[in-house]
């Protein structure tokens, strides 16, 4: 028998009370002090990252993590990839420190089964394939298989990197709530190009920089979507949440969880069928909303794709970090990406103009471009305020330099190299699982 917060047996919650309750939970304002990060990982081959891992390595893998003294937390993703998510850390420093730590470990630990960590926004060459068959993921695809296979990508076949910042404190500046939600969201396209990593799928191009980012706007729209712009955010994420569509009412271990379809939260406190909605509910149904910006007392930020390379993680969190947690920069970010609000539109992210020029154009947009020049220059200039090293300060300026200051981000590094097939190993991947580097398959840039 499972208990009251997972089948529903607290007391039940009214429509109001939920509302109220999003409002509480979802936005903790303070002066923001604290910073976090998540990071996903494929799990490929060492020498030969195209061909397909079997899931009795993945699991040797998985368990050879979990063995770790590690600081951050672990956990599985539904395709075997594998997420890090910090403690919160008052410092950039402490926080990549602590990572860096972790990573070192785990990269090691998998190593030795002659496997690697890498760094795509999307599995370049493999279908997706779900390895873990629990009743949340059950669930999930059936729900996400509903509105067509983008869901099951997602699940299955993408890595990210995730960035936590706090939500700000009340009142106006650039550390105010108001100002640092609608910030991540314009803010938000100009990450999502600057670090765009997800050209191919399956072996294919798919006519986008960044098809993680693609995918997002293709699953459920009641699942992926921002709230409307301009609105108060606390009332507007409480009505977003409450008209999302539940995916799944959990049951009794042993039972079959239920994939009600076109039932929102909302309606589900009226209903109080196929039982009655509690809190627990409530908290678990935020977990299954995927907008690119998801409050979770902190902001989540959800659009970057993962990074090339061992450290190809610290440049997104540096200049995440910058500009939303140094006063100076913030202001200079908000006026880089202010004059977007026109390009996006009144259509939420990321299903508007500018997040779909972001996913698909990356830093070849001109607009974006120029945002991207002002942000990360405003980022250097912050980063020794906030006690970033040396090295820290050398990964900025190289990145600035080899793609936002010549409109390319790492997508392009991919479309230029060419993708090896899936089917047979080469020699030309030896250097790892971010090089792939075989001959052009001579289809044309989606540039």
């Amino acid at each position: 028998m499972l208990t009251a917060q997972l089948t529903g047996e607290g007391p039940p919650i009214t429509e109001t009370e939920a509302a109220d309750l999003l409002r509480c939970i979802c936005f903790k304002t303070g002066p923001p002090r604290m910073l976090g990060a998540e990071l996903e990982w494929l799990v490929h081959d060492a020498g030969a990252p195209q061909r397909p891992v079997t899931g009795e390595r993945l699991a040797a893998a998985h368990e050879a993590a979990r063995r770790l003294p590690l600081r951050s937390g672990l956990t599985v993703e539904p395709g075997g990839q594998l997420e890090l998510s910090s403690l919160p850390a008052v410092s950039l420093t402490e926080l990549l420190d602590s990572v860096s730590a972790d990573l070192t470990a785990v990269r090691a630990a998998l190593g030795e089964l002659g496997l690697a960590l890498a760094g795509f926004g999307q599995d370049p060459w493999q279908p997706p394939r779900r390895f873990l068959r629990e009743p949340r993921y059950d669930a999930m695809e059936t729900a996400l298989d509903r509105a067509g296979p983008a869901g099951r990508t997602m699940m299955c076949s993408s890595a990210s990197i995730q960035v936590c910042v706090d939500a700000g404190h009340e009142g106006p500046g650039p550390r105010g709530l108001a100002r640092r939600w609608e910030l991540a969201h314009l803010l938000g396209a100009v990450l999502a190009a600057s670090f765009a990593n997800s050209p191919y799928a399956q072996g294919s191009r798919t006519g986008w920089r960044s098809h993680r980012q693609a995918l997002w706007g293709d699953i459920e729209a009641g699942r992926s979507l921002a709230p409307p712009a301009g609105s108060e955010p606390r009332a507007a994420w409480a009505q977003r949440a409450l008209d999302a569509p539940v995916l799944c009412v959990r049951a009794e271990e042993g039972e079959p969880w239920d994939v009600p379809e076109g039932l929102t939260f909302r309606e589900w406190t009226r209903s109080r069928a196929p039982r009655a909605p509690d809190r627990a509910d409530l908290e678990y149904h935020l977990t299954t909303l995927f907008p690119p910006v998801r409050p979770q007392g902190h902001l989540e930020l959800r659009m970057i794709d993962a990074q090339p390379g061992e450290d190809g993680w610290v440049v997104p969190l540096a200049v995440t970090a910058a500009l939303f947690d140094d006063p100076r920069a913030a202001e200079h970010a908000w006026q880089a990406v202010r004059p977007l609000a026109k390009r996006a539109g009144p259509g939420p992210a990321p299903r508007n103009p500018l997040w779909e020029a972001a996913a698909r154009d990356g830093l070849a947009d001109p607009e974006l471009r120029a945002a991207a020049v002002t942000c990360f220059a405003a980022a250097r200039d912050a980063l020794p305020r906030l006690g970033a090293s040396a090295a820290v300060l050398d990964a900025v300026d190289a990145y600035t330099g080899r793609y936002v200051a010549r409109g390319r981000c790492p997508a392009d590094d991919l479309l230029d190299a060419g993708l090896c097939p899936a089917d047979g190993a080469s020699d030309s991947t030896a250097g790892g699982p971010d090089t792939p580097s075989c001959p052009d398959s001579g289809e044309d840039s989606p540039r």
